[in-house]
């Protein structure tokens, strides 16, 4: 045990009670929470070889975050058709829902949607927004996405997709943002992309402090002007950052089981989420990719309930911190709101 965490032991059903708490979840890369299983079928309908891709247990092949990034897109080139999206969208908000989770944003990629053209993007994002339509009226979850660049593919792809996030700007796009491998250039050189987001009236986020250290967190607050961070963490090896961060109220999207499960941190029990929390950062908890890193919402909660003996009140707490930072409206907000109060 370490410092961070606490000899709580919960029962069963004080447990139970924390899975089945209802949930949000502001971190969820839309291609990465595609089932396997979902993946495999869609490829064998187009007679697409998927070498490498799953593991003897047919989970996804990966070790180390470089063969994630490839298996990661190995997998979503069998997605090619808004079709394909409009069913991988109904796929992974079943999956919200059998978890608890009544309000989710999404990171939407116009690169894997359209190549980055407006014109395909509107066609692939229109049957998506039908997707989460009928997810809402039959699952009970709401959606809302957030279109993110890769930041692998470039600055000068960033800004197609910050023009294909501009375009659709509204109730259902609400947010611009940035996935893809971190150590990849600088933040500095996508703030003309994030720029176009936010004159757009769209607010903002970016992956940043999960491979980087604290500098990297201290460029997305300074060059970027973020509202939210994805992952942060690293944040906590400068206390002068987190001050700042706690300070200016920029909340972290943290993934505790995608951190270990790619190596950020040997076990949860070494996490800083708890130490980020009592230091007055807004955090929240989400899932990442969540089919490939073997976790789901529940997963997360019951795990850091075991580790730094939170409880149900915790979970309560950082699911409003979560409401208080979603990118979405008002009328939105308050609907969610009365969920989380009444059940």
């Amino acid at each position: 045990m370490t410092d961070e965490t606490q000899e709580i032991r919960h029962d069963e059903e004080s447990l139970a009670a924390i899975a089945n708490l209802p949930k949000v979840e502001l971190h969820l890369h839309h291609e990465g929470a595609a089932p396997p299983e979902f993946i495999r079928r869609l490829g064998e309908e187009k007679s697409i070889r998927l070498d490498g891709v799953f593991d003897a247990d047919g989970g996804y092949a990966f070790s180390g975050f470089e063969r994630f990034l490839r298996t990661y897109e190995a997998a979503t080139a069998v997605l090619k058709s808004p079709e394909d999206f409009h069913r991988l969208t109904l796929a992974l908000l079943e999956q919200s829902a059998e978890n608890g989770v009544v309000y989710t944003e999404s990171f939407l990629s116009p690169d894997f949607c359209g190549g980055g053209d407006i014109s395909a993007w509107q066609d692939y994002l229109a049957a998506i927004r039908e997707a989460a339509e009928i997810a809402e009226r039959d699952m009970g979850v709401t959606l809302r996405g957030v279109v993110t660049c890769v930041r692998h593919f470039g600055p000068d792809q960033a800004r197609r997709a910050a023009r294909c996030a501009a375009e659709t700007a509204g109730d259902f796009i609400t947010g611009f943002g940035m996935g893809g491998d971190e150590n990849q250039g600088a933040l500095k050189d996508f703030a003309w992309s994030f720029d176009m987001a936010r004159e757009a009236g769209l607010q903002l986020t970016v992956h940043a402090g999960e491979w980087r250290g604290p500098a990297e967190v201290a460029s997305a607050v300074d060059d970027l002007r973020v509202a939210r961070i994805g992952h942060g963490v690293r944040a906590a090896e400068d206390p002068a950052l987190v001050e700042q961060l706690a300070e200016a109220g920029i909340c972290l999207e943290v993934c505790p089981g995608s951190n270990v499960a790619l190596g950020v941190y040997k076990r949860l029990a070494d996490h800083p989420i708890a130490r980020l929390r009592r230091a007055g950062v807004p955090v929240t908890v989400s899932t990442d990719d969540p089919p490939f890193f073997h976790t789901t919402m529940r997963d997360e909660y019951v795990n850091l309930a075991r580790c730094f003996g939170w409880h149900a009140e915790d979970f309560t707490t950082l699911n409003r911190t979560a409401l208080a930072h979603a990118f979405c409206d008002e009328t939105t907000r308050a609907a969610i709101a009365k969920r989380l109060d009444t059940q």
